[in-house]
């Protein structure tokens, strides 16, 4: 019987509704999200350095020329020296709302606020600056809220950019002929590389030099070849000519029927993480990306990493790309233009990955690093070199000797020149 009492009472509200009311609209109340905005101007306007500012909310992690930038989801992008891997020293921190990305180009950073494309101007670390901006070139995206099963309540494009959500009683005018409901509004929403002869170093660094690229993590969404920058924008892959690296020109966009999440650069190939598989591009002309092939998967989270003859992938569950597996894939890439399945291995909640020689290294979420012996294909996890299950671990770069690593409690240093004694170097932890 108690079944069928709110349903009647739910239609006796909406017929006294619609045939007692006066009035073509009402106020609606319902429990939900409202906006928390900033203007246009302010977001154009506060690019800055700060001192002293604590890492909290760690992101993706790049390095240059000694330098270590993390980035601090939708806030900024701390700046690390790193001659000596054993105790890095903060330099400064970069004020950039909407920051999710970043890549680097000689001497010049490009990164993403929100709507906008920015180029900042890094080659005196304790100066850097806005040099250029590309305003209103990405499209409209919101943080996250911290409850997925409230609403959220309608949102005017014109007052800004959404920097936060305030869980409030939501009142808003509607409509009563037709009626309207609590809309769960579908906005795209922003989720949640060293070297063994610098190990004994000390002083600083000399800055960042005028070329060459960075490196980024496997999570990486920008890529750089030549003088093109490569920016994975939901369902497509935006291209922009950086020759005059202060005046980017948008040169071409790749529409794909997947959702791209992450990009990994070789010499000839680009590799694109979508949800649903792995695609890859020939950029031997970097500005003309052919497309060669298609490797599908369960839907599900994808970054992807490649050394000459193989593709790593993993996958996981738990997030909004879809079911998914909890899954690394090893996958055949010697003919290009077919890559096949090689071997499949269970994990527990797979995130980045990164690869040096015959080292892998995985981060599997909540069961923290992880470091295989790739040389066995067959029985690789038979062959679990090192683990340090104590991290959330996000994200690696190996470089040479030094393995930089992302987590939610921070970030961290690895020496793993010899694999038989893998040791912490260093630490910065997230303050709480």
């Amino acid at each position: 019987m108690n079944t069928k009492i709110i349903p009647i009472i739910s239609l006796l509200i909406f017929f006294s509704t619609v045939f007692f009311s006066c009035e073509d609209t009402t106020l609606r109340e319902y429990p939900g999200y409202a906006p928390v905005y900033m203007s246009y101007n302010d977001l154009r306007n506060a690019v800055g350095t700060i001192q002293n500012v604590d890492l909290r909310n760690p992101g993706k992690i790049y390095f240059k020329d000694n330098y270590i930038f993390i980035v601090e989801e939708l806030k900024g992008i701390h700046v690390f020296d790193n001659i000596n891997p054993a105790s890095p020293v903060k330099k400064t921190f970069i004020r950039l709302p909407g920051v999710n990305d970043i890549s680097i180009s000689g001497s010049t950073m490009y990164a993403d606020s929100y709507v906008d494309l920015v180029v900042l101007d890094v080659e005196d670390v304790n100066n850097i600056h806005e040099v250029g901006r590309m305003a209103d070139i990405l499209p409209y995206t919101v943080p996250a809220t911290a409850n997925t099963k409230l609403p959220m309540a309608y949102i005017d494009k014109d007052r800004g950019v959404v920097i936060d959500w305030e869980q409030r009683t939501i009142k808003e005018k509607v409509n009563l002929n037709p009626p309207q409901y609590p809309v769960y509004w579908n906005y795209g929403g922003i989720y949640g590389g060293f070297y063994q002869d610098k190990l004994d170093a000390a002083g600083t660094s000399s800055g960042i030099s005028g070329s060459g690229v960075g490196t980024g993590g496997s999570m990486a969404r920008f890529g750089i070849k030549n003088n093109i920058l490569y920016l994975v924008d939901q369902s497509t892959v935006k291209l922009f000519d950086i020759s005059n690296k202060t005046v980017p020109s948008k040169i071409n966009e790749l529409y794909t029927s997947l959702n791209v999440e992450t990009i990994f650069m070789t010499d000839n190939n680009m590799f694109l993480g979508t949800t649903s598989g792995m695609m890859v591009y020939d950029i031997t002309n970097p500005a003309i990306p052919i497309p060669q092939s298609l490797f599908t998967h369960a839907k599900s989270c994808d970054p992807v990493v490649v050394d000459d003859t193989l593709a790593y992938i993993t996958q996981r569950t738990g997030t909004n790309c879809g079911w998914g597996l909890n899954v690394l894939d090893i996958v055949d890439i010697k003919n290009i233009n077919l890559p096949s399945l090689f071997k499949s291995y269970h994990m527990v909640n797979p995130y980045g990955l990164g690869k040096d020689g015959d080292l892998l290294f995985i981060c599997d979420g909540t069961a923290g690093l992880k470091v295989y012996d790739a040389s066995y294909l067959s029985d690789m996890t038979d062959h679990l070199i090192f683990s340090y299950p104590d991290i959330k671990a996000y994200d690696v770069i190996p470089l040479g000797g030094v393995l930089i690593l992302i987590g939610a409690d921070g970030l961290y240093q690895y020496n793993y020149s010899d694999v038989r004694s893998i040791k912490l170097l260093s630490s910065i932890t997230v303050k709480k």
